[in-house]
């Protein structure tokens, strides 16, 4: 099982790393987690450098693939020969997106008739896209998933998890991350905020 996390220059630690995080708490054989990127290494919007684990056409061929935000999300989807990179799939793959990584899914097509989620910044570049943008954190509907808000990636995480290997491990997951004396109340709002989106027909 692999999940991509697509990173690109200017990208958001919290966004691409805090998922990592939560994912990677998942102990299986064969469960992979690898970030992503068009380049060797990328550099993120604080000066972070990061060694790509994979590239775009790997990412293409993950059963998961979570899209962080940047700094640069829309020189991104501007460049036209690396959008054209990002075969992404809803009818095979998992796809969820964080914040402006939201506009590279509606830039792509993906966001059909699908509301979504982003942060504050991106929000009207999003509805310029076409896409309803809902005020909340997390939103599901089939196999493409979307988050507004840096901290919003720890359900966008769990909700990878749940869909592949059941909402136990989810669980466990953020029972590990959460701070000591919030546990149950993070795993509470996860809860509540992942289990009505986990069908596959949304």
């Amino acid at each position: 099982m692999h999940i991509a996390i697509l990173t690109f220059d200017g990208f958001n630690e919290l966004d691409s790393l805090i998922a990592f995080g939560i994912l990677n708490r998942v102990k299986k054989p064969g469960w992979r987690v690898s970030i992503a990127c068009p380049t060797p290494r990328v550099t993120s919007m604080n000066g972070v450098v990061l060694e790509a684990q994979a590239s775009l056409s790997e990412a293409a061929q993950a059963d998961a693939v979570l899209i962080g935000s940047g700094a640069q999300t829309r020189e991104v989807v501007a460049n036209a020969a690396l959008m054209d990179q990002l075969r992404l799939d809803p009818g095979r793959q998992l796809l969820g997106a964080q914040c402006s990584g939201t506009l590279v899914l509606a830039r792509l097509g993906l966001l059909d008739r699908v509301p979504a989620c982003t942060d504050l910044l991106t929000r009207p570049w999003v509805q310029e896209a076409g896409v309803e943008v809902l005020h909340q954190p997390f939103f599901a509907r089939g196999n493409i998933a979307t988050a507004g808000g840096c901290l919003a990636s720890q359900y966008l995480a769990a909700w990878v998890i749940a869909r592949l290997e059941g909402v136990d491990a989810a669980h466990d997951a953020m029972h590990y991350v959460a701070p000591v004396g919030e546990k149950e109340e993070y795993i509470e709002r996860m809860l509540h905020h992942v289990v009505p989106c986990l069908t596959p027909a949304g």
